[in-house]
């Protein structure tokens, strides 16, 4: 038994320009989330792997 094209589920079509401003936000969401985490974490292991990063880049994190 096949499924007819009819029937078959049609894949997201996103405009060139839609497609990159989805791109672009996702990007940012994400970037925000790892720097909120990474710069404002209380565990030990993850502030001092990238505690100098921070300081070099001026981001606050005492």
């Amino acid at each position: 038994m096949s499924i007819s094209a009819s029937t078959a589920l049609a894949a997201p079509n996103l405009t060139t320009s839609a497609a990159k401003t989805l791109q672009a936000a996702t990007a940012v969401f994400f970037g925000l989330v790892i720097v909120g985490f990474v710069g404002f974490s209380h565990i030990e292991i993850v502030h001092n792997a990238a505690h100098d990063t921070r300081h070099a880049s001026a981001f606050p994190c005492h």
